[in-house]
């Protein structure tokens, strides 16, 4: 292509403001249910979207990355990705061994159920039920991925993982502000956080886990305003969540 040709493309770019007078148009009337929420995973040795013969292999993906799995987008581990935590919310969910279910919960327990006074640990180290089902204790974070274009997205903390979940919440919990009444916390949207990824093992085996950091509070007015409004969505149940088999899976022994 000729230097003249990039130029008349260039200058034949559309405007933001053509693309601004049609906003909206020619999606029709979308609701959450009608979007997938993104999940953000670590991948593991075992991720199919590290593996160059999986149908799900994701170019550059290698183990200890931290992956959009909605944008298919990659984060390196090591530096980490900074997010507003917006909810919080524990459950516990019903699965059937893989390759025997739907790929999705039988059923979500809430966190005031006695599902797992029910169960008994296998040799699997799974918390299982009478009927065969297992059952997994999830921590959900419902965070807004900071970045060029902020989004919403879901950690689910499982096993190895709700240590850190607590040590995420402890830290919320302890950030204490004056205001005209005295100290108080405030929402857990006030601060911006840094996800690592770290390489973490047991006698059972090695895998990749999480690591929170507490990087500032958040300076931005639009930017708490748009996690303040995630937050309402969620706690409301306006935010639709579909776990998958695969939704989080990071190789964990247990």
């Amino acid at each position: 292509m000729s230097k003249a040709q990039v130029t008349t493309k260039k200058e034949n770019a559309l405007a933001t403001n053509v693309f601004e007078a049609d906003a909206n148009k020619g999606i029709g009337n979308l609701t959450q249910e009608d979007l997938a929420l993104p999940f953000l995973k670590i991948l593991g040795q075992l991720s199919p979207e590290v593996n160059k013969r999986d149908g799900k292999y994701v170019e550059g993906a290698e183990p200890g990355m931290i992956y959009n799995s909605v944008t298919s987008e990659l984060f390196n581990g090591e530096k980490g990705l900074n997010v507003i935590p917006c909810h919080y919310r524990l459950e516990y969910i019903e699965w059937k061994d893989r390759g025997d279910g739907p790929g999705a919960p039988i059923q979500i327990h809430p966190s005031t159920s006695d599902i797992l006074s029910q169960t008994t640990r296998g040799a699997d180290y799974k918390d299982r039920l009478q009927n065969g089902n297992y059952i997994e204790k999830t921590a959900s974070h419902f965070v807004i991925t900071m970045g060029e274009t902020p989004s919403t997205a879901l950690i689910a903390m499982k096993s190895t993982q709700l240590k850190i979940s607590r040590k995420w919440n402890s830290m919320m919990q302890s950030i204490k502000l004056k205001g005209k009444n005295g100290l108080f916390t405030p929402a857990s949207f006030s601060h911006i956080y840094n996800l690592k990824t770290v390489q973490q093992s047991n006698d059972k085996g090695t895998w990749f886990g999480w690591e929170v950091s507490k990087v500032e509070q958040v300076a931005d007015a639009s930017m708490y305003q748009q996690a303040k409004a995630f937050s309402d969505s969620v706690s409301k149940g306006d935010i639709q969540v579909k776990h998958g088999d695969n939704s989080n899976k990071t190789n964990s022994p247990i």
